[in-house]
């Protein structure tokens, strides 16, 4: 997998959208602070995107586990559910995009890899394609026929809690700084971090919305000692995370994801937690 594997210019989707192979077009509007982004979607989206909803979607809220975090992977029936319903077959070309810097179009690119589907990331969302002279539509998600395909579940690899306590290799947490420091915690039960984790913030995956060149990309990740070594990758709740393990596989690695993450982890009172920097 390399960097055009995973993600897609506007210029190039544009030009797939005037083609007789137009992707299918997904819309994960999500932030933390509001997390549906319905209305958003609904003001303005690229057309024929279908408004995906990461909490309900992408998520299995029904797992109230308290070490299975806040945003639960959805079971693989689950998800075969929800990709039937946005019409994927298994050689429909994906296409995945949100309005904030990718953090949210990452959780579903994630799934539809794990889920064994082609899948790529529209670089700097919604903004690029406007900048690249794309139009866009108001009103509600299309109707779209069903389809029947079968996912191919585990495509990409997961860790769990046992996993990451005896991860031999660099883990990553995608969280802010002062959140790693243990700072500051405004969502989960503890603050800090897990020991000999490395803070590899998301957001400094991307500037001004779209992805580093991949130069910049591998510098990044060469300083945290991510490309020789397995990688595993968390943040507070398996959201966020997905974003490192996609930058990651712009440069051909692979990473591991713990879906529970800090959220999980600090849960669980016989888990040991680090404050210090």
């Amino acid at each position: 997998m390399n960097r055009s594997d995973v993600l897609i210019s506007a210029a190039e989707l544009l030009r797939l959208q005037a083609s007789s192979r137009a992707p299918r077009l997904l819309d994960v509007r999500w932030t933390l602070p509001k997390p549906d982004g319905r209305d958003d979607f609904a003001a303005g989206h690229i057309p024929g995107a279908i408004y995906v909803d990461l909490d309900t979607e992408l998520a299995d809220h029904a797992n109230t586990e308290a070490t299975a975090g806040r945003h639960p992977l959805p079971s693989a029936g689950q998800f075969q559910d929800t990709v039937r319903s946005w019409g994927i077959d298994s050689d429909t070309e994906v296409v995945v995009y949100d309005a904030n810097s990718s953090l949210g179009a990452a959780r579903a690119w994630w799934l539809l890899r794990w889920a064994g589907l082609n899948a790529r990331v529209l670089d700097g969302g919604l903004a690029a394609y406007e900048a690249a002279g794309g139009e866009v539509e108001i009103g509600a998600s299309p109707e779209v026929a069903p389809s029947s395909v079968s996912i191919s579940p585990g495509s990409l690899p997961i860790i769990d809690a046992a996993d990451v306590s005896a991860w031999d290799g660099v883990l990553l947490d995608a969280r802010a700084a002062e959140r790693f420091r243990g700072e500051t915690e405004p969502l989960d039960p503890q603050a800090g971090h897990i020991p000999g984790a490395k803070n590899a913030p998301a957001t400094e995956n991307v500037r001004d919305g779209a992805f580093l060149d991949e130069a910049a990309l591998r510098q990044r990740f060469t300083a945290l000692g991510a490309l020789e070594s397995p990688v595993g990758v968390y943040c507070g709740s398996g959201v966020t995370a997905c974003h490192n393990a996609l930058a990651l596989a712009t440069l051909g690695v692979q990473a591991s994801l713990y879906p529970a993450s800090w959220s999980g982890w600090s849960a669980d009172p016989e888990r040991p937690v680090e404050t210090r920097g």
